[in-house]
This record gives C-alpha cells, structure tokens and sequence, in this order.
C-alpha cells in the first residue's frame, strides 16, 4: 500500500468572499464564506472549520496551507496602515510629493495627484551622501539620528522607512541609520529601500520602502493571529504566502516584506488560468477573474502570465498609468478595476448610471444580502435578470431577497429615471460589462496585441454571470469556464511555485561590457533568492532564471530579457545584444540599428517547477444534448420582455455535453449564463467551453 495523499488547504480573502479549497489527492472540496473585515482570521477559521468536517478530516491532518490575501492592497487603499515616518538624505524630504514631476493627464487642470503615505510633518532628514557608483561623498551624521529617534517616540511613529539617495548602489549608510534607530526606539519597525526595492529610480523606490513600513505592522500583526489560529486548531504542516509575482513565499519573509503581497490574491487567479491554458493547449488566454470587489484582467501568453516589476496601488483614475502610488516588486501584470458583485450602482450629478468603484462588500453587502444594505449592487441587478438562483446562491449558505432588490433599484435608480427595476438592473449589467470589456481593451493595447486572438477564462464568483456579455463586446470567440470557477484564486494557489526574486541595479553599457562585476552581483543575488526559499522547499527541486532589464542609451524604460545561468564572459556582449534586440522588436516592430545599449538591473529568481494540472480534451469526441432540470424567467433587456430560458446543473453535466443560449449552468460556488450568442459544450477536463455561434 502506498502512502496517504497529502492534503492540502488555500484560502483567498477578498474584499467580499473568502473561498477555502481542500484537496486530498485528487479529490477537492470548496467552500464560500463572507470575509469579516474587522477580523479577517475569523472568517478563515470558520470556512476552514467547514470545510475540514465536510471532507472528514481534522486541521492537524493538513500538510500544506497556502493563503493570499488582498489585506495589504485593501489597507493602502483605505489608509488604515500604521502611523508611518520617512527618513530620508537631507534636502530629499519632499520626494514623495515631487514624485517623477510628470503629470498622468496633461490637459486635466484639477489634476488630483495620489495622496502620499507618509504626512509631511513625519518625514525627517539627516545628512549623508552616497554617489550613483556607490562612492560615499559625505559620511553619516550618527550624532543627529538622536534627535530624530526623540521625535520620532514624541510623536507615537511605529513604522519607519529609511530611503537614501543611492542606496541601491551602496547600502552602507541605510544599514547602519537602521542599527541607531532600532537601538533607540525599541519596538520600531525599520524597512531599508535597499533591502525592500534595490533598484534605481528614486521616488518608486522610496515609495515601495513606505509602502512596505507602512503595512508591516497590520500584517505582520495579522500573519502572527493566523499562525496562532491555526496552532490552536492543531495544524502543524507548512504555511506558505502568496506574493504578487505568482510564487509562495515563507511567513517569515512575508511578515518582513508584506508589500510583495499587495496582489497576492489577483496572482493566483492568473496561476489558476495559465494552468487551464496549458490543460486546453490554449496559447492565448485573457484571464478574467469578478469577485465580490475588483474584476482584474491579465493576459496570458504561451501558458505564462505576464509580469511586471511596476505596480501601481489607489490610482485616482481609473485607467491612466502614474495616477497611483508606485510599488516596484515582482508582479503578474493585470489592469483590476472597481468591478465586482458588490460594486455599488449609483446616479450621478447628470443622471448616469454608474457602477463602482464603491463597494457594498460583505458588510453590509448587497441589498439583497438583507444585512442591513439599502444601496443596490451588481449582484442585485443580476438577481432581478434572472441570472442568479436565489434558492441556490453560494450553495445556499447565504439567503438573499429579490424583493430587496428591486426596492433599492426601484428607490436608487428606477424611480429617478422612470425605468422599471428590471431595466435599471439590465442597464446595471450592460455598463459593468462595457467597464470591464474596455478594461481589457486597454490592457490589450497597452502590451500590443490583438484581443481578438485570446481565448477567455473566466473565474470568480461573479466572472461567469458576466463573460459571455463582455466577450461578445471585444470579440472574443471562445469563453471557458473551468471547474471551480467561483474559487479559482484558491486552487490556483495550490499550484503556484515557492519562488523568491532579486533585483538589483547596475549599470552595464555592452560596448564596453565587462562581466567581472556583473558574475559577482548575480552570484550574490542567487544566494540571497536560495536563501529565502530553501527553508521552504521540503526536498524540491530548484530552477533558477535570470533576466536583465535594457534599454538603448537615453530612453526611460527598459525591457526584460532572459539570460542563460552561469557566469558571463567578455564576449557575451553581442549575445545580450542580440537577445534586447529580438525582444524590442516583438515589443514595438522595428529595432534602431547601430543604437548603443545598456543594462540598468539584473533580476534572480529561484524557484520550484510549476505544477502541471488541469489537462484534459477540449473536444469529447461523443457528443449529447444536455437536459436542462428547470426553467427560469430570464429579463431580456433588448426587447424589454421576460422569457424562459433552461437552467442546467453543473454537476449533472459530463465531457461532450452541449447546449445553446440563452442558458443557466447553475453550480454552488457561481452560475454561468449563456447568451444567446453562444453555443456550450463541456470539455474532457470539465471546463465549460461557450464558443461564438
């Protein structure tokens, strides 16, 4: 007899949700519970409890618990992180409001810059001076750091962010203001730019080091009640993070670095698309992940999401790039709006329908939540459709009203505009569909490619009800929904690799390319990522990819390019070159011959082999019509009538069975909807397939 499978837990807090999956081998189970804000473990320890009794099992026999959260977004939004100070070189004290100078509309005379972490009257100064080449000009004063550890106890600061001029190249005089201050100010919490963001660029540096204090006591103070918790509960197996690049990294180095978190939910998803891609040999997949708060999109290219080592967190507009606040980490790049089933639907001064970004959340929820909610939401306009079984949602563990519904269409929006509580709600729909379809619109243009060509996979709870409609806007010709849609975050998590990245600036012109330097920072670099990811590894195996980040000589942005493992020679010159070059060309078409080029960072990451999973045929070769088990009254905005249409259960439904929209697919975790314009057939793996008529 072989051994037990090991079994293994995920927990995705949302800004409404927060979805728990356990697998046992090849078997998983899902739960939904709403998220409790005030006390996010709390909700976690109640979905886990339900979740281990309805699989028959205790905590204590978990092995693995991965968990990603979007607690550190939430609390920059919603600034509710720590009483923060900066220290910074003297004469820098006001970086964070001169920022990069730019202006991210140049015609918008009210312009409304994002507001910074840290209050003026907390940014203090000591005199020091490192050059660019990490020569030190001026010597730190250590008698007036003193003064400021005074201050700094007067005035109740918790977290501290030291941000030098030049740190990146020379962390000497950062290391040292850290040993000062954590001596005189006992219970401080000190992060260092140089250790937080070692890169070049001194605004999203020191923006990412405040970031990282700023938040470092709310979740270290929450990851320290979670491991607790779950002590108590008897679980004695691994505890890994989920970081905004995609990988799982260790409570220590999470509790340490917590702005590598602030997409730490967001990443799973895309984790949980790029696996479904492979599993459907679908090299081109938009993903397409609503839940009860945001809708994020991210595209996904030769099973890979792409990634970004800029991201922008609170943007005062919605769409335009320098409107937030910076946080230069290893991310998956997605665009994530104020899209999700809770988003608020509103008049405005004009007496347009908007939706979003406001949230109802879980508390109080949508109006139909009956939690005391009077606003409606997107989930009540979807509800009044027809489109949500009241009977059924979230498997019944929550009761939601549709009378409730259509009183708060009725009051908000209805009465307002002379529509019926039906058509405000289809109007409701349609404009949160056109938001998220323009959503990816732009994030298609932004990276250059045809989204036409993509596939969809659509996850959430929300994301089924919606993608049919969202698809048929930008033109996609296929939607797939795959098993456990409405906890995809989750079980993406469940294949995410235990990864860590290093960046680090250093400048490299390649017509006078000398490796000597470069070897040593790599090797550096690859110590310190094995390092952090070694206490995690239980056995695995590692990979190590490196990359540098070029540019020709005088633009502002560099572009990534992959570089073999090993040591660099003085001949590689025209290899780099070669590698920038085919890569530039993908990016923006033509190349500029002859131009010189250079390198400004190198990046590190190790990490465990991606999981292969969710692999299956896409096209059954039995086909059989699908028997719907009911019917139901569905509101056809168009012709402003209501009309039957079957409503199908998930569970009932085997690879190679179709069906034609208008539909239902009704499961616990979500409902998809099938319009008109598309046709169903349920593939090997159990993915929903909906394909353009």
């Amino acid at each position: 007899m072989g051994s037990p499978p090991e079994i293994r837990l995920a927990v995705d807090i949302g800004g409404t949700f927060t979805d728990i999956v356990l697998e046992i081998g090849a078997t998983r189970h899902t739960q939904k519970v709403l998220t409790t804000p005030g006390q996010p473990e709390q909700g976690v320890l109640s979905g886990i409890r339900m979740i281990i009794a309805q699989a028959g099992c205790t905590l204590g026999d978990v092995g693995v618990f991965i968990h990603g959260t979007t607690l550190a977004t939430n609390a920059i939004i919603e600034r509710r992180g720590a009483r923060t100070a900066l220290l910074a070189t003297e004469g820098f004290r006001d970086v964070l409001d001169i920022a990069t100078e730019g202006r991210y509309d140049q015609y918008d005379l009210s312009i409304r810059k994002p507001k910074p972490l840290i209050a003026r009257r907390d940014r203090y100064t000591v005199a020091e001076r490192i050059a660019a080449d990490g020569d030190i000009l001026l010597e730190l004063n250590e008698a007036a750091l003193e003064g400021v550890a005074e201050r700094l106890k007067a005035t109740g600061i918790e977290a501290l962010a030291i941000a030098f001029i030049n740190a990146y190249a020379n962390p000497a005089h950062e290391r040292r203001a850290g040993e000062i201050l954590a001596r005189l100010c006992p219970g401080l919490r000190i992060s260092l730019s140089a250790e937080v963001c070692g890169e070049f660029r001194e605004y999203e540096r020191t923006s990412t080091c405040v970031a990282n204090a700023y938040i470092q006591p709310l979740m270290d103070g929450y990851l320290g009640r979670l491991e607790t918790m779950l002590s108590a509960e008897g679980f004695g197996g691994a505890l890994y993070l989920v970081a905004s690049g995609g990988g799982l990294t260790t409570l220590d180095t999470a509790r340490r670095y917590p702005v590598r978190l602030v997409e730490s939910g967001p990443a799973g998803g895309a984790i949980f698309a790029a696996a479904i891609a492979r599993g459907l040999s679908k090299d081109k997949v938009l993903s397409f992940d609503m839940g009860g708060t945001t809708a994020k999109i991210c595209l996904v290219r030769d099973y890979e999401p792409m990634t970004a080592r800029l991201f922008e967190v609170d943007r005062a507009a919605r769409f335009l790039k320098g409107s937030g606040l910076p946080v230069r980490i290893p991310v998956i790049e997605m665009v994530e709006i104020g899209a999700g089933g809770g988003s608020i639907v509103t008049l405005d001064g004009l007496k347009r329908i908007c939706v979003g970004p406001q949230s109802a959340g879980s508390e109080p929820g949508p109006a139909c939540y009956g939690r005391g909610g009077t606003l409606p939401a997107v989930t009540d306009a979807d509800l009044l459709l027809g489109i949500i079984d009241p009977v059924a949602f979230a498997g019944g563990s929550i009761a939601i009203d549709p009378q409730k519904s259509r009183d708060a269409f009725d009051a908000a929006i209805g009465a307002e505009l002379g529509l019926s509580p039906q058509m405000a709600a289809y109007a409701a729909h349609e404009i949160v569909c056109e938001n998220m379809a323009a959503a990816a619109r732009v994030h298609a243009l932004e990276n250059g490619v045809t989204v036409g060509e993509f596939s969809m996979v659509a996850f959430g709870g929300a994301a089924p009800l919606h993608a049919a409609r969202v698809a048929e806007k930008i033109g996609l010709r296929q939607v797939i929904v795959p098993p456990n849609a409405g906890v995809g975050s989750a079980v993406g998590f469940l294949r995410a690799p235990i990864s860590y990245e290093v960046v680090r600036s250093f400048h490299v012109r390649l017509d006078r390319f000398a490796p000597e330097g470069v070897n040593t920072l790599l090797a550096a670099m690859s110590a310190e990522a094995m390092a952090i990811v070694h206490p995690g590894l239980r056995g695995a195996e590692t990979v190590e990819r490196r990359a540098c980040l070029m540019r020709y000589v005088g633009q502002s942005h560099e572009v990534a390019v992959a570089i073999a493992d090993g040591s660099l020679s003085a001949g590689d010159g025209a290899m780099l070159r070669a590698g920038f070059e085919q890569r530039y060309e993908a990016l923006f078409a033509k190349i500029i011959p002859g131009a010189a080029v250079e390198i400004l960072s190198w990046s590190v990451e190790v990490s465990t082999q991606h999981e292969q999973s969710f692999s299956g045929d896409d096209a059954p070769s039995r086909a059989q019509l699908a028997q719907p088990v009911a019917h139901r009254r569905f509101f056809e905005g168009r012709t402003g009538s209501e009309i039957d249409i079957p409503l199908y259960r998930r569970e009932d439904l085997r690879a190679g069975s179709t069906l034609s929209g208008p539909a239902i697919v009704a499961e616990d975790e979500t409902s998809t909807f099938v319009s008109a314009a598309f046709d169903l057939v349920v593939a090997g793996c159990g993915s929903l397939v909906m394909s353009r008529i």
